[in-house]
């Protein structure tokens, strides 16, 4: 059976939890405006509270947020310091809100960075986990040819250039990568709907694992540009069949 009192504490908890939203907001702001630059020591929370009018303890938590967001780091013994004035949420934000052709682009020029890396540090390992994962792919295309390029083949799609971009050995453009791979995705099913996605050639796939084994960072980039520009082109086309439909 509920307390009596258990109206009243959840109206407490939501009211505290504005507070802490507000708090955020606001400190989210100051950093934006560039008014503690990055590197540099922001207000104690004493003085935070005070220009705020809020307790400490609503200030350590929307610090704690922000700290895990990546626009603030705490260093033990010396305060709390701006480590960016962006924030990351509103930057994938943004990236949600461009278009499939915006999205693929940035794809693009991260997957021909990585292949440019992973033909100078690619391990036997690398290549066994690309070639299994268009191993993968060729055998549904085959099973299931109607269906190339559609659901049957994405998710091997993705594993294998994902394998491609882990093979640079870079954590941070792993990161940023399988963000932008599945924003991908999500985009262009939305923009075209899965029986429209553009179809898979394991030919120019094959051309850049052996491009990346070969140790030729030139040779991996024109293989992976060249892959790159197959769903490239296939979107051109549906987007202006799109625009000539309205």
């Amino acid at each position: 059976m509920s307390s009596p009192h258990s109206g009243n504490d959840t109206l407490q908890t939501a009211g505290r939890r504005s507070l802490v939203d507000t708090a955020i907001d606001q400190l989210r702001e100051q950093l934006s405006s560039g008014a503690w630059p990055v590197g540099s020591r922001i207000p104690t929370e004493h003085e935070l509270a005070e220009r705020l009018g809020i307790g400490r303890n609503t200030v350590r938590e929307a610090i704690r947020v922000l700290v895990h967001a990546g626009m603030l780091v705490s260093r033990q013994g010396e305060g709390t310091f701006v480590r960016s004035t962006s924030d990351p949420a509103a930057v994938l934000r943004g990236v949600q809100r461009s278009g499939v052709r915006d999205v693929l682009e940035v794809r693009a020029a991260l997957e021909a960075e990585a292949a440019r890396l992973a033909a100078l540090r690619h391990t036997p390992e690398d290549i066994d986990r690309m070639r299994a994962a268009l191993a993968r792919e060729a055998a549904v295309m085959a099973a299931h040819p109607e269906r190339a390029g559609r659901e049957a083949t994405v998710e091997h799609d993705l594993e294998f250039h994902t394998a491609v971009v882990e093979a640079a050995h870079n954590p941070a453009l792993t990161e940023v990568y399988r963000y932008f791979g599945a924003s991908v995705r999500e985009s262009m099913r939305t923009a075209f709907g899965d029986h429209e996605m553009p179809e898979v050639v394991v030919a120019t796939h094959a051309a850049l694992v052996d491009a990346i084994e070969s140790g030729d960072p030139d040779r991996a980039e024109r293989a992976c540009r060249a892959l790159l520009a197959e769903p490239t082109a296939a979107v051109e086309q549906l987007l202006a069949a799109i625009a000539a439909r309205k």
